[in-house]
Protein backbone atom coordinates (compact mmCIF):
# COMPACT_ATOMS: atom_id res chain seq x y z
CA UNK A 1 0.00 0.00 0.00
CA UNK A 2 2.77 2.28 1.04
CA UNK A 3 4.27 2.11 -2.71
CA UNK A 4 1.22 4.14 -4.10
CA UNK A 5 1.71 6.57 -1.56
CA UNK A 6 4.01 8.79 -4.04
CA UNK A 7 3.66 12.44 -3.13
CA UNK A 8 2.15 13.98 -0.43
CA UNK A 9 -1.36 15.03 -2.23
CA UNK A 10 -1.49 11.45 -3.05
CA UNK A 11 -1.12 10.57 0.52
CA UNK A 12 -3.67 12.19 1.89
CA UNK A 13 -5.61 11.22 -0.97
CA UNK A 14 -5.26 7.85 0.00
CA UNK A 15 -5.80 8.53 3.48
CA UNK A 16 -8.99 10.40 3.71
CA UNK A 17 -11.61 7.90 2.64
CA UNK A 18 -10.14 6.08 5.88
CA UNK A 19 -9.57 8.85 9.21
CA UNK A 20 -10.58 12.65 9.58
CA UNK A 21 -8.67 15.25 7.15
CA UNK A 22 -6.96 17.21 9.98
CA UNK A 23 -6.05 13.62 11.41
CA UNK A 24 -4.40 12.79 7.84
CA UNK A 25 -2.49 16.41 7.39
CA UNK A 26 -1.46 16.15 11.12
CA UNK A 27 0.03 12.71 10.66
CA UNK A 28 1.49 13.21 7.08
CA UNK A 29 3.33 16.77 8.84
CA UNK A 30 4.80 14.37 11.67
CA UNK A 31 6.40 12.49 9.40
CA UNK A 32 7.43 14.80 6.58
CA UNK A 33 8.44 17.53 9.10
CA UNK A 34 6.64 19.69 6.60
CA UNK A 35 3.83 22.30 8.04
CA UNK A 36 0.17 21.96 7.04
CA UNK A 37 0.48 24.90 4.45
CA UNK A 38 3.17 23.11 2.56
CA UNK A 39 0.94 19.72 2.58
CA UNK A 40 -1.54 22.41 1.16
CA UNK A 41 0.70 24.67 -1.55
CA UNK A 42 2.51 21.79 -2.63
CA UNK A 43 0.46 18.22 -3.01
CA UNK A 44 3.31 17.47 -5.97
CA UNK A 45 6.55 16.60 -3.40
CA UNK A 46 7.52 13.61 -3.74
CA UNK A 47 7.35 11.55 -0.47
CA UNK A 48 10.11 9.32 0.37
CA UNK A 49 9.34 5.78 0.67
CA UNK A 50 10.56 5.44 4.13
CA UNK A 51 8.42 8.14 4.84
CA UNK A 52 5.80 6.72 2.96
CA UNK A 53 5.24 3.40 4.90
CA UNK A 54 5.78 5.12 8.59
CA UNK A 55 2.57 6.87 7.28
CA UNK A 56 0.73 3.88 5.89
CA UNK A 57 1.35 2.94 9.38
CA UNK A 58 0.25 5.48 11.60
CA UNK A 59 -3.10 5.42 9.27
CA UNK A 60 -3.19 2.41 10.49
CA UNK A 61 -2.89 2.39 13.61
CA UNK A 62 -5.40 5.87 13.79
CA UNK A 63 -8.25 3.55 11.88
CA UNK A 64 -8.14 1.25 15.08
CA UNK A 65 -8.65 4.64 16.89
CA UNK A 66 -5.82 5.30 18.57
CA UNK A 67 -5.29 8.92 19.43
CA UNK A 68 -3.51 11.19 17.10
CA UNK A 69 -1.58 12.55 19.95
CA UNK A 70 -0.26 9.34 20.64
CA UNK A 71 0.74 8.80 17.48
CA UNK A 72 2.57 12.05 16.96
CA UNK A 73 3.83 12.37 20.66
CA UNK A 74 2.53 15.44 21.63
CA UNK A 75 -0.55 17.75 22.27
CA UNK A 76 -0.90 21.40 22.01
CA UNK A 77 -2.11 23.34 25.62
CA UNK A 78 -2.22 27.09 26.04
CA UNK A 79 0.51 27.82 23.32
CA UNK A 80 2.97 25.17 24.02
CA UNK A 81 3.45 21.44 22.36
CA UNK A 82 3.49 19.16 25.44
CA UNK A 83 5.05 15.50 24.70
CA UNK A 84 2.28 12.80 25.90
CA UNK A 85 2.48 8.56 25.57
CA UNK A 86 -0.40 6.28 26.67
CA UNK A 87 1.17 6.93 30.45
CA UNK A 88 -0.79 10.43 30.50
CA UNK A 89 -3.97 11.75 29.46
CA UNK A 90 -3.88 14.01 26.99
CA UNK A 91 -4.47 17.63 27.58
CA UNK A 92 -8.24 18.61 26.23
CA UNK A 93 -8.66 22.42 25.56
CA UNK A 94 -11.52 22.81 28.33
CA UNK A 95 -9.00 22.33 30.94
CA UNK A 96 -7.74 25.73 29.61
CA UNK A 97 -10.16 27.49 31.64
CA UNK A 98 -8.70 26.38 34.82
CA UNK A 99 -5.32 29.05 33.52
CA UNK A 100 -7.70 31.50 32.58
CA UNK A 101 -9.62 31.32 36.02
CA UNK A 102 -6.28 31.01 37.57
CA UNK A 103 -5.12 34.06 36.16
CA UNK A 104 -7.98 36.08 36.55
CA UNK A 105 -8.46 35.16 40.58
CA UNK A 106 -4.88 36.57 41.17
CA UNK A 107 -4.28 40.44 41.04
CA UNK A 108 -0.81 39.68 42.27
CA UNK A 109 0.88 35.84 41.35
CA UNK A 110 0.73 33.65 43.95
CA UNK A 111 3.86 32.36 45.81
CA UNK A 112 3.40 28.97 45.99
CA UNK A 113 1.35 26.64 43.42
CA UNK A 114 0.36 23.03 43.78
CA UNK A 115 -1.07 20.76 40.93
CA UNK A 116 -2.86 17.87 41.89
CA UNK A 117 -2.59 14.68 39.13
CA UNK A 118 0.02 16.69 37.38
CA UNK A 119 0.19 13.99 34.10
CA UNK A 120 1.83 15.42 31.68
CA UNK A 121 2.39 18.58 33.90
CA UNK A 122 0.15 20.94 31.45
CA UNK A 123 -1.01 22.74 34.37
CA UNK A 124 1.81 23.00 36.16
CA UNK A 125 4.23 23.94 33.55
CA UNK A 126 2.11 26.37 32.16
CA UNK A 127 1.36 27.92 35.45
CA UNK A 128 4.85 28.22 35.83
CA UNK A 129 5.52 29.51 32.48
CA UNK A 130 3.35 32.11 33.41
CA UNK A 131 4.17 32.73 36.81
CA UNK A 132 7.82 32.07 36.99
CA UNK A 133 8.72 34.05 40.42
CA UNK A 134 6.14 30.95 42.08
CA UNK A 135 7.14 27.87 43.40
CA UNK A 136 5.42 25.11 41.35
CA UNK A 137 4.49 21.74 42.99
CA UNK A 138 2.71 18.94 40.67
CA UNK A 139 2.39 15.68 42.48
CA UNK A 140 1.21 12.42 41.22
CA UNK A 141 0.56 8.90 41.40
CA UNK A 142 2.12 7.30 38.42
CA UNK A 143 6.26 7.75 38.30
CA UNK A 144 5.61 7.32 34.48
CA UNK A 145 3.47 10.14 34.40
CA UNK A 146 5.93 12.34 36.71
CA UNK A 147 9.36 11.09 33.78
CA UNK A 148 6.72 12.82 31.37
CA UNK A 149 5.93 15.77 33.36
CA UNK A 150 9.65 16.57 34.39
CA UNK A 151 10.54 16.21 30.74
CA UNK A 152 8.17 18.62 29.84
CA UNK A 153 9.23 21.38 31.97
CA UNK A 154 12.73 20.74 30.98
CA UNK A 155 11.76 20.83 27.38
CA UNK A 156 9.81 24.59 27.99
CA UNK A 157 12.11 25.52 30.49
CA UNK A 158 9.84 26.17 33.10
CA UNK A 159 10.61 25.87 37.53
CA UNK A 160 8.48 23.55 38.18
CA UNK A 161 9.09 20.45 41.04
CA UNK A 162 7.38 16.93 40.63
CA UNK A 163 6.76 14.60 43.51
CA UNK A 164 5.29 11.21 43.71
CA UNK A 165 2.14 11.22 46.05
CA UNK A 166 -1.20 9.81 46.26
CA UNK A 167 -3.02 12.92 46.05
CA UNK A 168 -1.87 14.87 49.24
CA UNK A 169 -0.11 12.11 51.12
CA UNK A 170 3.49 12.55 50.48
CA UNK A 171 2.97 16.71 51.19
CA UNK A 172 4.71 18.20 54.39
CA UNK A 173 2.13 18.68 56.35
CA UNK A 174 3.08 21.89 57.33
CA UNK A 175 3.09 22.92 53.80
CA UNK A 176 0.89 25.75 52.50
CA UNK A 177 0.00 26.80 48.77
CA UNK A 178 -1.98 30.32 47.46
CA UNK A 179 -3.45 28.28 44.62
CA UNK A 180 -4.01 24.07 44.10
CA UNK A 181 -5.60 22.93 40.74
CA UNK A 182 -6.45 19.90 39.74
CA UNK A 183 -7.86 17.92 36.83
CA UNK A 184 -8.80 14.57 38.34
CA UNK A 185 -10.28 11.86 37.08
CA UNK A 186 -14.43 12.29 36.93
CA UNK A 187 -15.90 9.68 34.97
CA UNK A 188 -17.97 7.28 35.98
CA UNK A 189 -16.64 3.82 36.18
CA UNK A 190 -19.74 2.65 33.99
CA UNK A 191 -20.01 5.22 31.85
CA UNK A 192 -20.07 3.87 28.22
CA UNK A 193 -17.88 6.14 26.58
CA UNK A 194 -14.95 5.16 28.78
CA UNK A 195 -15.19 2.00 25.56
CA UNK A 196 -15.37 4.52 22.85
CA UNK A 197 -12.94 6.81 21.16
CA UNK A 198 -9.67 7.44 21.68
CA UNK A 199 -10.28 7.66 25.65
CA UNK A 200 -10.10 3.47 24.90
CA UNK A 201 -6.33 4.46 24.73
CA UNK A 202 -5.57 6.38 27.26
CA UNK A 203 -4.54 5.74 31.41
CA UNK A 204 -8.02 4.72 33.13
CA UNK A 205 -6.68 5.81 36.01
CA UNK A 206 -6.31 9.14 34.73
CA UNK A 207 -9.91 9.22 33.51
CA UNK A 208 -12.60 7.33 36.18
CA UNK A 209 -13.51 7.80 39.45
CA UNK A 210 -15.80 4.99 41.17
CA UNK A 211 -19.84 4.54 40.61
CA UNK A 212 -20.50 8.36 40.39
CA UNK A 213 -17.32 9.88 38.89
CA UNK A 214 -16.57 11.90 42.08
CA UNK A 215 -14.56 9.63 44.41
CA UNK A 216 -11.30 11.76 43.91
CA UNK A 217 -12.82 14.73 43.82
CA UNK A 218 -13.94 13.79 47.47
CA UNK A 219 -10.63 13.02 48.49
CA UNK A 220 -9.76 16.22 46.83
CA UNK A 221 -11.94 18.30 48.56
CA UNK A 222 -11.38 16.81 52.50
CA UNK A 223 -7.82 17.58 52.49
CA UNK A 224 -7.66 21.05 50.47
CA UNK A 225 -8.39 23.15 53.03
CA UNK A 226 -5.49 21.68 55.10
CA UNK A 227 -3.05 22.29 52.76
CA UNK A 228 -4.30 26.14 51.64
CA UNK A 229 -2.68 29.20 53.23
CA UNK A 230 -5.09 32.10 53.90
CA UNK A 231 -7.01 33.65 51.35
CA UNK A 232 -6.19 30.21 49.10
CA UNK A 233 -7.74 28.98 46.33
CA UNK A 234 -8.58 25.94 44.88
CA UNK A 235 -9.82 25.04 41.28
CA UNK A 236 -11.20 21.86 40.16
CA UNK A 237 -12.02 20.80 36.55
CA UNK A 238 -15.27 18.41 36.71
CA UNK A 239 -17.53 16.35 34.13
CA UNK A 240 -20.83 18.39 32.81
CA UNK A 241 -22.75 17.52 35.43
CA UNK A 242 -21.08 17.66 38.45
CA UNK A 243 -20.97 21.18 39.09
CA UNK A 244 -23.35 21.50 41.82
CA UNK A 245 -22.06 17.91 43.54
CA UNK A 246 -18.59 19.44 43.54
CA UNK A 247 -19.37 22.64 44.79
CA UNK A 248 -21.47 21.12 47.92
CA UNK A 249 -18.02 19.11 48.45
CA UNK A 250 -16.52 22.28 48.67
CA UNK A 251 -18.86 23.85 50.99
CA UNK A 252 -18.25 20.69 53.23
CA UNK A 253 -14.78 21.54 53.33
CA UNK A 254 -15.39 25.09 54.88
CA UNK A 255 -14.29 26.96 51.86
CA UNK A 256 -16.45 30.63 51.13
CA UNK A 257 -17.19 31.72 48.42
CA UNK A 258 -17.97 28.90 46.37
CA UNK A 259 -18.35 29.01 42.29
CA UNK A 260 -18.49 27.50 38.92
CA UNK A 261 -17.07 28.72 35.56
CA UNK A 262 -18.50 27.49 32.53
CA UNK A 263 -16.40 26.19 29.45
CA UNK A 264 -17.13 28.48 25.52
CA UNK A 265 -19.98 25.92 25.48
CA UNK A 266 -21.74 27.56 28.16
CA UNK A 267 -20.96 24.10 30.27
CA UNK A 268 -20.13 24.72 34.19
CA UNK A 269 -16.91 22.85 33.72
CA UNK A 270 -14.41 24.24 36.37
CA UNK A 271 -15.70 24.61 40.48
CA UNK A 272 -13.43 26.43 43.26
CA UNK A 273 -13.35 28.74 46.49
CA UNK A 274 -11.51 30.21 48.99
CA UNK A 275 -10.26 29.49 52.06
CA UNK A 276 -10.28 32.08 54.56
CA UNK A 277 -9.82 36.26 53.17
CA UNK A 278 -10.48 35.16 49.70
CA UNK A 279 -8.45 36.62 46.85
CA UNK A 280 -10.14 38.42 44.64
CA UNK A 281 -12.85 36.76 42.65
CA UNK A 282 -11.90 35.94 39.19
Amino acid sequence: MAAELVSLGAALAWARPQIARIDARLLLCHVTGRVPSYLIAYPETALASDDAARFAALVARRVRGEPVAYLVGSREFYGRAFRVTPDVLIPRPETELVIEIAQAAFAVPPQKVLDLGTGSGALAVTLAKLWPDASVLGVDCSPAALAIARDNAQRLGARAVFLQSDWFSALDAAERFDLVVANPPYVAATDPHLAQGDVRFEPSSALAAGADGLDDIRRIAAGVAACLAPGGCVLVEHGYDQAAAVRALLAKAGLARIRSWQDLAGIERVSGGWLDAPAREA
